[in-house]
């Protein structure tokens, strides 16, 4: 990958088509003012050189701002300020981050983990939970916070009632406030009070 990024600044791509490349790893967006599809054939054409594969799959043209693209599980492009309605070009959480989020929190708090103290479970769903805030705080993150956030207390609260053979939902017994006060657990959109822009 290295060689790659130095070739595509000695042949003059960057400079050419004003073609800047942001990557991680072997994961890159090549951020172009205009001729994107020459901008592409290079790509391919050194890639192809260089002997390494380019993921079809992964790999597409996108007009900013009229399409999205995702990249490092955040989604870039168009966002409405909810202040103003001014449109600007941002980044929020993908769809596939936050599926991927809400597939751990069902298997952490799955039936069959009922034995386990009810600590220990909201301990390891706050460290998934923390962790995932921390790396997604860019850009209007609210509406993802409050959707994990809803998964995770409805999760909860279905796991206590099977732990305790309650019957029902289990809101009565196992308010919010009981589990954010008395087990702990994380309060997601309570984090986006030190995030100015997270409410956009």
């Amino acid at each position: 990958m290295r060689r790659f990024l130095l070739g595509w600044k000695r042949l003059g791509y960057a400079r050419r088509w004003s073609a800047h490349i942001v990557n991680y790893a072997d994961d890159f967006v090549i951020c172009c003012k205009g001729r994107a599809e020459d901008a592409m054939d290079a790509m391919r054409g050194m890639m192809e050189q260089l002997r390494l594969t380019v993921n079809d799959d992964k790999t597409h043209l996108c007009q900013i701002p009229q399409e999205r693209f995702d990249f490092l599980g955040y989604t870039l492009g168009r966002c409405y300020s909810r202040e103003t309605g001014r449109a600007y070009i941002g980044t929020r959480p993908s769809q596939k981050s936050i599926k991927r989020m809400v597939e751990s929190i069902t298997r952490e708090t799955d039936r069959c983990r009922t034995l386990l103290d009810a600590e220990f479970v909201v301990g390891r769903l706050n460290r998934k939970l923390t962790g995932w805030a921390n790396y997604f705080c860019l850009g209007p993150v609210s509406p993802a916070y409050r959707a994990i956030n809803s998964h995770v207390t409805q999760r909860l609260r279905r796991w206590l009632c099977k732990k305790h053979k309650v019957s029902g939902t289990g809101l009565a017994r196992y308010p919010d406030q009981y589990l954010y006060e008395q087990l702990g657990l994380v309060n997601l959109p309570a984090r986006t009070h030190d995030l100015p822009w997270a409410k956009a």
